[in-house]
Parts: structure tokens; sequence; C-alpha cells
């Protein structure tokens, strides 16, 4: 008997950043790449961040926000790469100090420890990002071997234009 190929399977952990409304954008770029998506968001992200019942829709899967019981049955399988975006201040600074406190992080240290592959897009406030603990953060977790895509701000350049998050991006970093 031969065995028959998967299609790769991608977890998007979504965190509570206002661009985390346009997710979508990244789960069907994967999508197009031939990749299925589970979605675990931090609980924050789950109030009103982004359309729940939309990407559930897209995605076919339940979104993962809590611990499940021993005795509930895995609801994806294991990830053959994680994608963190938006990637907020309180995520990456928990993620590289070891914190486990929500499924989202405790999902982040795992497939760290497991080898997966892991690309972030950082979406932090330039007065936040000005913070050590978040530079050291970011060198921890360049050292983890996580790729982390450029930082976002969302601010508004000298142009008067917000510019584009770049949901693709992380894709882009995983392929590398």
């Amino acid at each position: 008997m031969t065995e028959q190929a998967r299609t790769p399977f991608l977890y998007v952990v979504v965190c509570a950043a206002g661009i985390a409304v346009d997710v979508s954008k990244l789960i069907s770029a994967a999508q197009e790449r031939d990749w299925e998506v589970g979605v675990i968001a931090t609980p924050v992200a789950m109030n009103g961040f982004f359309d729940t019942a939309a990407v559930e829709a897209l995605t076919g899967r339940p979104i993962r926000a809590a611990w499940r019981t021993p005795a509930d049955p895995r609801p994806f399988p294991p990830p053959d790469a994680v994608v963190v975006a938006p990637a907020t201040f309180n995520t990456l600074n928990k993620w590289a100090a070891g914190i486990a406190d929500t499924l989202a992080l405790g999902t982040l240290c795992e497939a760290y420890g497991l080898g997966v592959p892991i690309a972030a897009l950082p979406c932090v406030a330039g007065a936040l990002a000005a913070h050590p603990a978040y530079q050291d953060s970011l060198i921890r977790l360049r050292g983890m071997g996580v790729r982390l895509g450029e930082p976002y701000t969302g601010e508004v350049g000298e142009d008067g234009v917000r510019p584009e998050f770049g949901w693709e991006r992380a894709l882009e970093l995983l392929e590398r």
C-alpha cells in the first residue's frame, strides 16, 4: 500500500490588533498555496477583533481559543507550520519568555519545541516597540529560528497613507 499525501496543515495564530479584521486575507492566500488552515486566537482577539463566523466558514473548522480537556479529540492535525499574524507586543514578549498562559501562547511555545517552522508578523505601535523588553524578545525569537517580518506600526506615513499589512509576507517567510 502507498501512503496518500496529505495537504500540509498551517496553524494561524491571531492576536488582538485592529488589523486582525483582515486575517481572512492570510487564510485565503494560504489556501491558494494548498495549505489547510486552522485558526487559534488569543482570548482577547475573540472579542470582536475579527469576524469569527466568516473565518470558521472559510476554514471549515472551529476557531480554537481555549484548552481542550484530555478526553476531547484534537480538532486540528499537528501543524506543518505556524504563522502568528498579527503578532502583538504582549504575545511576542510572553512567547519569548516561555509563558504559555493561553492556548495561543502554549501552541507557539510547543511548536518551537517540536521544530515546527514559525513565521510572525509583528504589529506593534512605535511607542511599545521602543520598550527594551520588546527588542530583547525579538532577539530571542530570532535566535529560536522564528522568521520575523518587518514590524508594522499601522501608523499613517508622511504621505497620509497607512501602509498595507502584507499578510502574504508570512507565507513567503515560511517558504524561504
